[in-house]
This record gives C-alpha cells, sequence and structure tokens, in this order.
C-alpha cells in the first residue's frame, strides 16, 4: 500500500486545507483565512475556543476548502487524536488528491504529527471488492510550519504497520484462509528480511501441541500452522515475543455461535493482524529491539472431526485439558504458542487477541483490557496506552480466580459454563501455559472493532495495538 508522499512547504497552494494552531481564547492575528473563520464562528455563534471540541470547514472566496481546530495542550493523546480527526474528516470526505496542513504556535510539532499520520491512515485505500471502484486516494501531503522533520520517517511505518493490520483483518474468510494467510506472511518476510518458520500441523501433533491440533483439527483442509517469524537487529539489548491469536474464521465449533455473534468472526485473527503490523513498523523504523513473532493460525469450524465438550487433550507443555465450551478455542491455539514463545526465554513476552466477549461487556469497545505478570509492568502498559491514544484498562488475575477452572478429569478446565468474569478465567488459564517466569502481558483486544472509529482512525476496523506496541518496543 502506497502512502502519500509528504513534503516539507513554506506555503499552501492545495484546495483543501487544515489549519491547526494552539487553544486560545481568541483567534491568533496571523491565522490562515481569519476573517472567513472568523465570519464562520460568527454564523454558529461560537466561541473561538470551542474549536478545541468543534472544528469547523467553509469555502473560501477561491473555492479552497479550509478546516479549522485547535489543540489542547492540556487534553491527552485520545482527545488530541478525535479533534485532528474530526478536523481532517471534513477534507478527506472530498477524497482530495492533495492535502495542505499548517501549523503554528507551541503545539506545532504536536499538531504536525497527527495530522499527517491521521492523513496517512484514513486517506489511504483499504481493499473492497466492487467492480467498480471509484474511491480516490490521497497522493501528497503538503506540510508548512516550524517543525522537525525527523519523526515523520518512523510516524509512516507505524501508518503502514496499522494500514496492513487493518487490511489483513477485514479481508473476508474465503480469501484469508490460514493457507493464504501463511502465503502472504511468507512474502513479507521474504520482503521485510524475517526469517520464517512454520510448525505444521504433522509437526505440531508430533510435538504434542494437542490444544492446538484440537481445534485446527475439524477444518478441511488442514492448513492451520504456527508461524514463527524473526526480526534482529545488530544493537538489540532485549527480544521482545509478540504473539497474536489467528483464528480465520470461528464459528464456535460445535457450541455453534447464533448468527449475530458469527458475524464478523472472520476478524478474529485480529490478534495476528496487530503483532504483525507491529513487526513491519518495527523492522521499517529498525528499532534496536529483537523481535520473535509467533501467530497461531487457524479455523474453528464444525465437522465429524472437530473437538468437542468433554473431550480431553494433552497441550505441549504436558497439561491435560478438560474441554468445557468448542467457543474458548483462543485460549487453546494460544496455550500451546505460548509455550514455544516462552520456551525461547524473551524479556518479554505480549500476546494479543478477540479472546472474550466478557472483556467487551465489560468495557464496551472504546477500550482493550491488558493482565501482567506484575504491577509495574501493568502500569507501564497503561501508561503507554495513555500516550499512544490506543486506551488500556488493567485487570486482576488473583490466584483464587483458578478455583474454577480446577477439573475433577484433567489438569484445568478450558473454561466454565457459566462465562462470568471469563477475561479473567481465560488469562488464568492462559498463565499456566507460560513457562520460565517470563514477563507477560495480555492484551484482551475488545476494541479492535469500534463503529465510528476510535481515536485516530475513522474506520471502525481501527489497528488498536499497534500503535502502542511500538512504543512499549521502545521501553
Amino acid at each position: 500500500m502506497t502512502l502519500a508522499a509528504l513534503t516539507f512547504t513554506t506555503t499552501l497552494s492545495t484546495p483543501h486545507q487544515l489549519i491547526l494552531f494552539p487553544k486560545a481564547k481568541a483567534l491568533p492575528k496571523d491565522i490562515a483565512h481569519g476573517a472567513l473563520l472568523a465570519s464562520v464562528l460568527k454564523r454558529r455563534d461560537m466561541k473561538a475556543e470551542e474549536l478545541a471540541k468543534s472544528p469547523v470547514a467553509a469555502n473560501a472566496a477561491d473555492g479552497t476548502l479550509v478546516a479549522w481546530a485547535m489543540l489542547d495542550d492540556k487534553k491527552d493523546a485520545f482527545a488530541q487524536q478525535v479533534v485532528v480527526r474530526k478536523a481532517l474528516q471534513l477534507l478527506l470526505e472530498e477524497q482530495p488528491k492533495a492535502l495542505g496542513i499548517a501549523v503554528s504556535g507551541a503545539t506545532a510539532q504536536r499538531a504536525a504529527e497527527l495530522a499527517v499520520y491521521g492523513a496517512w491512515v484514513n486517506a489511504s485505500l483499504l481493499p473492497v471488492h466492487k467492480n467498480k471502484d471509484e474511491r480516490k486516494p490521497l497522493q501528497k501531503i503538503m506540510l508548512t510550519g516550524s517543525v522537525d522533520r525527523k519523526p515523520f520517517d518512523a510516524l509512516r511505518a507505524q501508518a503502514e504497520g496499522n494500514l496492513l493490520c487493518r487490511e489483513l483483518t477485514i479481508l473476508p474468510p474465503n480469501e484469508l484462509t490460514p493457507g493464504n494467510y501463511r502465503a502472504r506472511i511468507r512474502k513479507l518476510a521474504q520482503t521485510n528480511g524475517w526469517k520464517f518458520e512454520e510448525f505444521t500441523m504433522p509437526r505440531l501433533r508430533k510435538m504434542g501441541a494437542g490444544a492446538f491440533v484440537a481445534v485446527a483439527q475439524g477444518s478441511d483442509p488442514e492448513d492451520a500452522a504456527i508461524v514463527h517469524l524473526t526480526y534482529k537487529h545488530p544493537k538489540a539489548k532485549q527480544t521482545v515475543a509478540l504473539v497474536g491469536k489467528g483464528i480465520c474464521f470461528d464459528t464456535g465449533g460445535h457450541n455453534l455461535k447464533p448468527s449475530r455473534y458469527m458475524h464478523n468472526m472472520h476478524e478474529d485473527m485480529n490478534g495476528s493482524a496487530v503483532s504483525l503490523g507491529i513487526l513491519l513498523a518495527a523492522s521499517q523504523q529498525k528499532l534496536p529491539v529483537n523481535i520473535d513473532c509467533w501467530l497461531a493460525l487457524a479455523q474453528n469450524h464444525i465437522s465429524p472431526k472437530a473437538y468437542k465438550q468433554n473431550d480431553i487433550v494433552q497441550a505441549l507443555n504436558g497439561l491435560f485439558i478438560e474441554i468445557v465450551h468448542t467457543d474458548a478455542e483462543g485460549r487453546m491455539v494460544l496455550a500451546d504458542t505460548l509455550t514455544l514463545a516462552s520456551r525461547a526465554k524473551p524479556d518479554l513476552m505480549i500476546d494479543f487477541a478477540t479472546l472474550t466477549g466478557s472483556m467487551a461487556s465489560a468495557l464496551g469497545a472504546r477500550y482493550s483490557g491488558v493482565f501482567a505478570t506484575s504491577d509495574e509492568l501493568a502500569q507501564r502498559a497503561v501508561a503507554t496506552g495513555k500516550q499512544t491514544g490506543e486506551r488500556l484498562c488493567a485487570f486482576p488475575q488473583d490466584e483464587d480466580y483458578e478455583a474454577e477452572l480446577e477439573s475433577k478429569v484433567a489438569d484445568i478446565k478450558q473454561c466454565t459454563l457459566a462465562g462470568e468474569a471469563d477475561h479473567i478465567l481465560a488469562t488464568r488459564f492462559l498463565k499456566r501455559f507460560v513457562e520460565n517466569d517470563t514477563p507477560w502481558l495480555h492484551v484482551d483486544l475488545s476494541s479492535s472493532r469500534c463503529e465510528g472509529g476510535l481515536g485516530m482512525v475513522a474506520h471502525e476496523v481501527n489497528g488498536f495495538g499497534v500503535a502502542w506496541g511500538l512504543r512499549m518496543l521502545q521501553g
């Protein structure tokens, strides 16, 4: 996907212009198209400072469409992103070929970075399947103002990671099968110089990865696999493992989902797409960190071979699991994948998964949940969410919760039928498969899809986690 070219200029001549300036009670005297803006505010009976919440747009005499917004440096990253996104949408609705951005004042650098990144992630075309696609991509961004140019290369890489995540997530399930997904990943690995390794179904059976195999055995063909990608940097001082749930379609298995809840289940691979987006952006930014990326790619189907309630399967680490509900497949494929990842002894392991409905019930679609192996790590995760605008809420995972997972016939139950606190029980379950006391973060992606957009991204599939993950890699 080609992003719009960014150029730095001293004047704007584009027919679509975004003007960003710091919040104040009065308009700056030298603001672009100031007389027009003053008339717009008067007509709407708005105070100037209201532009920090509600951007406005109007046509200049020469036909130029101009949008204005104020950036409040006292607001958090999420609130700033929303204001800039609203202002951008006023312009991007016309699908311009070129966009001019003017920034000024104390917030110039922050405003420029938000606006350029927002233009990249909102004006690049995600794939559709139509005989005639009349959409027009943004081709050029012109930026004027006193700014440091260095951060924009990293932002471009982050935007490409976000767009890769979203592109993969929205692909239909007949197109992004586990087999096709593996082929796409292999090409990405070749392009970006990642080491590529596959743990196919025969190999996983031989290894004894019964938790993953139990879920994947219901599909025909058996094209599921755990894919391992490696990025190394010569100056790296730590290794981070990224683990992603990649269920390309989830029927619920024999505990079949009703149609309302099966809709959009092609997006149940979003955790793997987040991991790939982070890996792509980190390698393009040449971050001095080693990354092991583990992707659990499978489908959860109904078939005579599919796993069933009351089955007992043995995971890679030797634990026997009592199957209670076949729609709790995500924790099954992650169990063996987390074991593989933790056996490599990373300094930090982060898994991403659209794992539980109970997390969505707890938080809705505007936050995602996070669990950590230490309070310090949880605080770092939440603080990073505030910095990036991808907000996380930390949840407990105290040991006494695990009493609900005690089994009379196996080492552990997969889940409970009651479903209460399932996001916590799922984490306690996964913890049993993390070896070597590995520092670990589990991110339950309840905000992977948010109608109306979220933060900087106007599309409902927003790529949540890519920006957060990149910041976590940077320490």
